[in-house]
């Protein structure tokens, strides 16, 4: 089943982020390989694809696993939740549609 993962940053967040990227794709690499990740980016501060200083908001992550509960241990596992990057965390059951 699909998961729509939604982290939201915490504030002032900026650095901790990019310190723990390089882990954080790491994980979503190893997704990636095995087929179970659609999709997955941040979400900007202000509307802009690089927002500079400003930052992000959060991260959305479209992800394949077997029951939710499943979902949920991986994205609370995830390094940006440990380096105080992801204030919360919410997992929703997704249903793709489009593009069939």
């Amino acid at each position: 089943m699909l998961y729509a993962i939604l982290g939201r940053d915490a504030r002032d967040s900026l650095e901790r982020r990019l310190a723990a990227r390089p882990a954080h794709l790491e994980r979503l690499q190893a997704l990636l390989a095995e087929g179970r990740l659609i999709l997955a980016g941040p979400l900007p501060a202000i509307d802009s694809p690089d927002p500079g200083p400003a930052g992000f908001q959060g991260s959305l992550m479209v992800v394949d696993f077997p029951t939710l509960e499943d979902a949920k241990a991986w994205a609370e596992a995830d390094p940006y939740v440990a380096a105080g990057v992801f204030a919360a965390v919410e997992v929703y059951p997704f249903r793709k549609v489009l593009p069939a």
